[in-house]
Protein backbone atom coordinates (compact mmCIF):
# COMPACT_ATOMS: atom_id res chain seq x y z
CA UNK A 1 0.00 0.00 0.00
CA UNK A 2 1.35 3.71 -1.19
CA UNK A 3 1.46 6.27 0.84
CA UNK A 4 -1.28 7.73 -0.77
CA UNK A 5 -3.09 5.23 0.07
CA UNK A 6 -2.48 4.74 3.73
CA UNK A 7 -3.07 8.70 4.51
CA UNK A 8 -6.47 8.30 2.37
CA UNK A 9 -7.85 5.14 4.31
CA UNK A 10 -6.87 6.92 7.74
CA UNK A 11 -8.11 10.16 7.05
CA UNK A 12 -11.76 8.33 5.95
CA UNK A 13 -11.06 6.30 8.67
CA UNK A 14 -10.46 9.43 11.19
CA UNK A 15 -13.97 10.95 9.81
CA UNK A 16 -16.17 8.57 11.81
CA UNK A 17 -17.20 8.50 15.47
CA UNK A 18 -17.45 4.81 17.54
CA UNK A 19 -20.44 2.17 16.41
CA UNK A 20 -23.10 3.06 19.37
CA UNK A 21 -25.69 5.38 17.43
CA UNK A 22 -28.99 3.54 17.71
CA UNK A 23 -27.90 1.35 20.54
CA UNK A 24 -29.12 3.04 23.35
CA UNK A 25 -32.50 2.72 21.45
CA UNK A 26 -31.83 -0.90 20.26
CA UNK A 27 -30.93 -2.35 24.04
CA UNK A 28 -33.27 -0.30 25.83
CA UNK A 29 -36.03 -2.90 24.29
CA UNK A 30 -36.49 -6.33 24.69
CA UNK A 31 -35.45 -8.43 22.35
CA UNK A 32 -38.71 -9.85 21.32
CA UNK A 33 -40.34 -6.58 21.44
CA UNK A 34 -39.46 -5.76 17.61
CA UNK A 35 -39.96 -9.47 16.51
CA UNK A 36 -42.66 -9.57 13.88
CA UNK A 37 -41.62 -6.00 12.94
CA UNK A 38 -40.25 -4.78 9.36
CA UNK A 39 -37.89 -2.15 8.34
CA UNK A 40 -38.02 -0.45 4.85
CA UNK A 41 -34.74 0.31 4.10
CA UNK A 42 -34.25 1.68 0.49
CA UNK A 43 -30.35 1.70 -0.72
CA UNK A 44 -27.93 2.23 -3.39
CA UNK A 45 -27.99 -0.43 -6.28
CA UNK A 46 -24.34 -0.43 -5.71
CA UNK A 47 -24.79 -2.20 -2.16
CA UNK A 48 -27.84 -4.84 -3.49
CA UNK A 49 -25.81 -5.75 -6.60
CA UNK A 50 -22.85 -6.69 -4.63
CA UNK A 51 -24.60 -9.13 -2.22
CA UNK A 52 -22.98 -7.46 0.57
CA UNK A 53 -27.06 -6.11 2.04
CA UNK A 54 -27.80 -9.65 1.98
CA UNK A 55 -24.66 -10.28 4.42
CA UNK A 56 -25.03 -7.74 6.81
CA UNK A 57 -29.16 -7.97 6.95
CA UNK A 58 -29.36 -11.94 7.59
CA UNK A 59 -27.82 -11.61 10.82
CA UNK A 60 -30.11 -9.04 12.00
CA UNK A 61 -32.88 -10.34 10.77
CA UNK A 62 -32.36 -13.81 12.33
CA UNK A 63 -30.83 -12.33 15.65
CA UNK A 64 -34.39 -10.31 16.40
CA UNK A 65 -36.85 -11.82 14.51
CA UNK A 66 -37.51 -8.95 12.06
CA UNK A 67 -37.30 -8.47 8.30
CA UNK A 68 -35.49 -5.49 6.38
CA UNK A 69 -37.13 -4.85 3.37
CA UNK A 70 -34.95 -3.90 1.20
CA UNK A 71 -35.55 -1.30 -1.96
CA UNK A 72 -31.89 -1.08 -4.72
CA UNK A 73 -32.38 2.62 -6.09
CA UNK A 74 -30.21 5.51 -7.11
CA UNK A 75 -29.53 8.06 -4.14
CA UNK A 76 -31.92 10.58 -5.79
CA UNK A 77 -34.83 7.74 -5.63
CA UNK A 78 -33.68 6.55 -2.64
CA UNK A 79 -33.95 9.88 -0.93
CA UNK A 80 -36.79 10.77 -2.71
CA UNK A 81 -38.57 7.42 -1.03
CA UNK A 82 -37.24 8.29 2.28
CA UNK A 83 -39.44 12.16 1.98
CA UNK A 84 -42.34 10.50 0.93
CA UNK A 85 -42.49 8.06 4.27
CA UNK A 86 -41.68 4.97 2.13
CA UNK A 87 -38.65 4.03 4.26
CA UNK A 88 -37.72 4.01 7.92
CA UNK A 89 -33.84 3.94 6.83
CA UNK A 90 -31.91 5.00 3.73
CA UNK A 91 -27.99 3.94 3.03
CA UNK A 92 -26.65 6.46 0.37
CA UNK A 93 -23.62 7.76 -1.29
CA UNK A 94 -23.88 11.49 -1.82
CA UNK A 95 -23.17 13.64 0.88
CA UNK A 96 -24.49 16.70 -0.86
CA UNK A 97 -27.72 14.87 -1.90
CA UNK A 98 -27.84 13.95 2.26
CA UNK A 99 -27.22 17.46 2.91
CA UNK A 100 -30.27 18.50 1.23
CA UNK A 101 -32.12 15.92 3.11
CA UNK A 102 -31.11 16.90 6.30
CA UNK A 103 -31.58 20.36 6.15
CA UNK A 104 -35.15 19.87 5.25
CA UNK A 105 -36.06 17.96 8.34
CA UNK A 106 -36.95 14.66 6.57
CA UNK A 107 -33.28 12.67 8.32
CA UNK A 108 -31.97 12.71 11.74
CA UNK A 109 -29.10 11.04 13.45
CA UNK A 110 -27.05 10.45 10.14
CA UNK A 111 -23.96 7.92 10.41
CA UNK A 112 -20.88 7.80 7.95
CA UNK A 113 -21.30 4.05 7.72
CA UNK A 114 -18.25 2.43 4.95
CA UNK A 115 -16.05 3.90 1.70
CA UNK A 116 -15.14 2.26 -1.32
CA UNK A 117 -14.09 4.46 -4.53
CA UNK A 118 -15.21 5.12 -8.06
CA UNK A 119 -12.99 4.18 -11.13
CA UNK A 120 -13.12 4.56 -14.89
CA UNK A 121 -13.64 1.03 -16.65
CA UNK A 122 -13.71 0.41 -20.35
CA UNK A 123 -13.02 -1.59 -23.21
CA UNK A 124 -10.03 -2.98 -22.92
CA UNK A 125 -8.66 -1.45 -26.50
CA UNK A 126 -9.19 1.78 -24.60
CA UNK A 127 -10.29 4.09 -27.45
CA UNK A 128 -9.47 7.14 -26.16
CA UNK A 129 -6.16 6.50 -24.44
CA UNK A 130 -6.93 6.99 -20.74
CA UNK A 131 -5.40 4.24 -19.07
CA UNK A 132 -2.81 4.57 -16.48
CA UNK A 133 -3.86 8.44 -16.19
CA UNK A 134 -4.06 10.05 -12.91
CA UNK A 135 -6.26 12.76 -13.53
CA UNK A 136 -9.91 11.98 -13.83
CA UNK A 137 -10.72 15.16 -15.52
CA UNK A 138 -7.78 14.86 -18.27
CA UNK A 139 -9.16 11.58 -18.78
CA UNK A 140 -13.18 12.61 -19.11
CA UNK A 141 -12.12 15.40 -21.47
CA UNK A 142 -10.35 12.66 -23.97
CA UNK A 143 -12.66 10.68 -23.51
CA UNK A 144 -15.22 13.57 -24.95
CA UNK A 145 -12.59 14.71 -27.80
CA UNK A 146 -12.01 10.72 -28.91
CA UNK A 147 -16.30 11.04 -29.23
CA UNK A 148 -15.66 7.36 -27.53
CA UNK A 149 -18.83 5.90 -26.49
CA UNK A 150 -19.47 6.79 -22.49
CA UNK A 151 -22.43 5.29 -20.85
CA UNK A 152 -24.25 7.54 -18.02
CA UNK A 153 -25.90 6.12 -15.05
CA UNK A 154 -28.60 9.12 -15.95
CA UNK A 155 -31.00 8.25 -13.18
CA UNK A 156 -29.80 11.28 -10.26
CA UNK A 157 -27.77 8.48 -8.42
CA UNK A 158 -24.75 9.24 -5.90
CA UNK A 159 -22.77 7.88 -8.92
CA UNK A 160 -24.52 9.78 -11.58
CA UNK A 161 -24.21 12.82 -9.63
CA UNK A 162 -20.51 12.39 -8.94
CA UNK A 163 -20.17 11.49 -12.80
CA UNK A 164 -21.52 14.84 -13.65
CA UNK A 165 -19.12 17.18 -11.28
CA UNK A 166 -16.20 15.34 -12.71
CA UNK A 167 -17.33 16.63 -16.12
CA UNK A 168 -18.19 20.05 -15.06
CA UNK A 169 -14.43 19.62 -13.28
CA UNK A 170 -13.41 18.81 -16.95
CA UNK A 171 -15.05 22.13 -18.34
CA UNK A 172 -17.09 20.09 -20.43
CA UNK A 173 -20.84 20.85 -20.56
CA UNK A 174 -23.57 18.76 -21.07
CA UNK A 175 -24.08 20.93 -24.77
CA UNK A 176 -20.88 19.18 -26.02
CA UNK A 177 -22.49 15.88 -25.53
CA UNK A 178 -23.21 13.98 -28.87
CA UNK A 179 -24.40 10.84 -29.71
CA UNK A 180 -21.38 9.57 -28.50
CA UNK A 181 -22.58 10.04 -24.91
CA UNK A 182 -25.23 7.83 -23.83
CA UNK A 183 -28.18 7.73 -20.84
CA UNK A 184 -28.37 4.35 -19.78
CA UNK A 185 -30.99 5.39 -16.79
CA UNK A 186 -30.27 1.80 -14.53
CA UNK A 187 -28.40 0.50 -11.64
CA UNK A 188 -24.65 -0.33 -11.40
CA UNK A 189 -24.81 -3.17 -12.64
CA UNK A 190 -27.18 -2.86 -15.60
CA UNK A 191 -24.75 0.04 -16.50
CA UNK A 192 -21.52 -2.22 -16.57
CA UNK A 193 -23.65 -4.98 -18.75
CA UNK A 194 -24.45 -1.91 -21.37
CA UNK A 195 -20.61 -0.67 -21.58
CA UNK A 196 -19.24 -4.17 -22.24
CA UNK A 197 -21.61 -4.64 -24.61
CA UNK A 198 -20.99 -1.16 -26.23
CA UNK A 199 -17.11 -1.24 -25.93
CA UNK A 200 -17.44 2.07 -24.54
CA UNK A 201 -16.89 3.75 -21.00
CA UNK A 202 -18.45 4.37 -17.69
CA UNK A 203 -18.03 5.62 -14.37
CA UNK A 204 -18.43 2.73 -11.20
CA UNK A 205 -18.04 2.07 -7.89
CA UNK A 206 -15.15 -0.44 -7.47
CA UNK A 207 -17.45 -2.83 -5.19
CA UNK A 208 -19.97 -3.34 -8.41
CA UNK A 209 -16.82 -3.54 -10.73
CA UNK A 210 -15.24 -5.86 -8.98
CA UNK A 211 -18.23 -8.39 -8.09
CA UNK A 212 -18.94 -8.29 -12.00
CA UNK A 213 -15.73 -8.20 -13.06
CA UNK A 214 -15.37 -11.79 -14.00
CA UNK A 215 -18.76 -12.00 -16.09
CA UNK A 216 -17.77 -8.74 -18.19
CA UNK A 217 -14.66 -7.54 -20.33
CA UNK A 218 -14.17 -4.38 -19.05
CA UNK A 219 -10.66 -3.12 -17.50
CA UNK A 220 -10.04 -0.43 -15.02
CA UNK A 221 -8.44 2.45 -16.64
CA UNK A 222 -8.39 4.91 -14.10
CA UNK A 223 -8.18 4.27 -10.67
CA UNK A 224 -9.67 5.88 -7.03
CA UNK A 225 -7.20 6.57 -4.38
CA UNK A 226 -8.10 2.85 -3.05
CA UNK A 227 -5.32 2.22 -5.89
CA UNK A 228 -3.57 5.80 -5.77
CA UNK A 229 -5.91 7.63 -7.91
CA UNK A 230 -7.63 11.12 -6.96
CA UNK A 231 -9.16 11.83 -3.88
CA UNK A 232 -12.07 13.23 -6.75
CA UNK A 233 -13.04 9.68 -6.72
CA UNK A 234 -13.48 8.66 -3.04
CA UNK A 235 -16.86 7.35 -2.66
CA UNK A 236 -18.19 7.84 1.24
CA UNK A 237 -21.63 5.93 2.42
CA UNK A 238 -23.99 7.26 5.06
CA UNK A 239 -26.72 5.77 6.54
CA UNK A 240 -29.85 8.36 7.87
CA UNK A 241 -32.97 7.26 9.51
CA UNK A 242 -35.93 9.34 8.77
CA UNK A 243 -37.28 11.48 10.82
CA UNK A 244 -40.65 10.54 12.58
CA UNK A 245 -41.67 13.76 13.71
CA UNK A 246 -42.13 14.66 9.93
CA UNK A 247 -43.53 11.12 8.97
CA UNK A 248 -45.34 9.25 12.26
CA UNK A 249 -45.44 5.90 10.10
CA UNK A 250 -42.35 5.66 9.79
CA UNK A 251 -40.67 2.38 12.68
CA UNK A 252 -37.89 4.68 13.79
CA UNK A 253 -36.96 2.09 16.87
CA UNK A 254 -35.89 -0.04 14.46
CA UNK A 255 -34.41 1.99 12.21
CA UNK A 256 -31.88 2.96 15.22
CA UNK A 257 -31.38 -0.33 16.12
CA UNK A 258 -30.52 -1.42 12.43
CA UNK A 259 -28.22 1.78 12.44
CA UNK A 260 -26.25 0.70 15.92
CA UNK A 261 -25.77 -2.85 14.40
CA UNK A 262 -24.09 -1.51 11.47
CA UNK A 263 -22.16 1.15 13.02
CA UNK A 264 -21.15 -1.49 15.31
CA UNK A 265 -18.43 -3.87 15.84
CA UNK A 266 -19.72 -6.93 14.33
CA UNK A 267 -20.76 -5.48 11.33
CA UNK A 268 -17.52 -3.74 11.02
CA UNK A 269 -15.99 -6.97 11.17
CA UNK A 270 -18.57 -8.50 7.87
CA UNK A 271 -17.86 -5.72 6.00
CA UNK A 272 -14.10 -5.65 6.31
CA UNK A 273 -14.45 -9.48 5.02
CA UNK A 274 -16.97 -9.30 2.56
CA UNK A 275 -14.50 -9.92 -0.14
CA UNK A 276 -14.81 -10.79 -4.20
CA UNK A 277 -11.91 -13.45 -5.72
CA UNK A 278 -9.67 -12.12 -2.29
CA UNK A 279 -10.31 -8.25 -2.55
CA UNK A 280 -12.14 -6.54 -0.56
CA UNK A 281 -15.37 -4.05 -1.75
CA UNK A 282 -16.28 -2.06 0.95
CA UNK A 283 -14.20 -0.36 4.19
CA UNK A 284 -15.56 0.41 6.93
CA UNK A 285 -15.90 3.80 8.70
CA UNK A 286 -17.91 3.68 11.59
CA UNK A 287 -15.79 3.02 14.19
CA UNK A 288 -12.55 5.44 14.75
CA UNK A 289 -10.60 6.27 17.56
CA UNK A 290 -10.95 10.27 16.59
CA UNK A 291 -14.74 10.83 16.63
CA UNK A 292 -16.09 13.25 13.93
CA UNK A 293 -19.24 14.67 15.38
CA UNK A 294 -19.64 16.80 11.74
CA UNK A 295 -20.87 12.91 10.22
CA UNK A 296 -24.38 13.85 12.10
CA UNK A 297 -25.26 17.54 10.90
CA UNK A 298 -24.91 18.58 6.83
CA UNK A 299 -21.60 19.33 5.88
CA UNK A 300 -20.46 22.48 7.38
CA UNK A 301 -22.84 23.32 9.65
CA UNK A 302 -21.44 24.63 12.97
CA UNK A 303 -24.79 25.53 14.54
CA UNK A 304 -24.59 29.16 14.23
CA UNK A 305 -26.96 31.40 12.12
CA UNK A 306 -25.69 32.95 8.94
Amino acid sequence: MSIQRRQFVAAVGSAAAAGIAGCTAFRSREEGAITGETLRLTTTTSTYDTGLLDELNAPFEDRYGVTVEAIGQGTGAALETARSGDADVVMVHARSLEDEFLEAGYGINRRDLMFNDFVVVGDADDPAGVSGSTDVEAAFTDIAEAESTFVSRGDDSGTHAKELGIWDAAGVGDDEFGEWYLDGGGGMGEILTQTDQGGGYTLADRGTYLSMRSDIGLEIHVEGPIGDGPDLLANPYGIVAVNPAVHDNVNYDLAMAYIGYLTGLESRERIEQYAVEGEQLFFPEAVSEEPNFQQYVPEGWDGTDD
